[in-house]
């Protein structure tokens, strides 16, 4: 693949604009669809595997929000593009020791999924925010919407939320945004994303600013937004396939 820049690649930059108003065209006819008019969730462009020089396309483009997977590729990115003033979602299973890192960049974490994770985000952002006066990181919980709990996409199990909510809204430099999830594989998307809509509901119903779902990917946002995403994870409909990374 070309990385290039901005300026030098138009086809490249021609077939991003293309891809996302596509996608663009699906979800506000989802947003429809589901009678959520004036809802427009928001849309985070997966970029892990994918050049820097992509992002700024992304960037010069309108998009806003960008998500990576891991640690290492994401703070090269956020450090080479820091005067892109992008948000970076970051949607991996995330290592505590990590933590230190990631509350350097992101924005938001899309996959707490435990305690001693919690615990790890605390202390590093009480520490980066002493030392850059940094806002709050926006924590959404990861459920897994697994039969067998954490079998094949990760999560807690629904029962958990609660337990793991109370640690999240009680810790300083964190805030509950709601939760997450990956449809399993071979199932439903709408028998999914309707189980994860309860889990929401019930979160509200204790956490009343908990409202975000971050839930949708290429395959089946259609389904997502029907029930009530309110933050979507596009990769591949949007930047194509990954490139060799080996």
């Amino acid at each position: 693949m070309n990385e290039g820049t901005v300026e030098d690649n138009a086809e490249r930059m021609a077939d991003l604009a293309e891809r996302i108003a596509a996608v663009q065209r699906r979800i506000d006819a989802a947003v429809q669809d589901a009678g959520r008019a004036g809802e427009l969730p928001t849309l985070i462009v997966v970029t892990k595997f994918h050049p820097a020089a992509d992002i700024r396309r992304l960037a010069a483009l309108g998009v806003r929000d960008v998500g990576e997977n891991r640690d290492q590729e994401a703070s090269s990115k956020a450090a080479e593009l820091a005067g892109l003033g992008l948000n970076w979602h970051f949607v991996g299973q995330l290592q505590s020791k990590k933590a230190k890192s990631v509350v350097k960049y992101a924005h938001a974490l899309h996959s707490v999924d435990r305690l001693a994770l919690v615990d790890g985000l605390e202390r590093a952002i009480a520490a980066e925010q002493e030392r850059t006066g940094r806002e709050a990181l926006e924590c959404f919980i990861q459920v897994s919407l697994d039969d067998d709990a954490g079998a094949h996409r990760g999560g807690v199990a629904a029962a958990e939320v609660p337990l793991l909510a109370e640690r999240l809204a009680a810790a300083a430099g964190l805030e509950l945004a709601g939760v997450m999830a990956v449809a399993p594989l071979g199932t439903s998307p709408e028998a999914a994303f309707e189980k994860l809509a309860a889990i929401s509901a019930a979160l509200v119903a204790e956490h009343p600013g908990a409202t975000a779902i971050s839930a949708g990917m290429s395959q089946d946002l259609e389904a997502a937004i029907r029930f009530g995403a309110t933050h979507l994870r596009i990769g591949s409909d949007i930047l194509g396939s990954r490139p060799d990374v080996g």
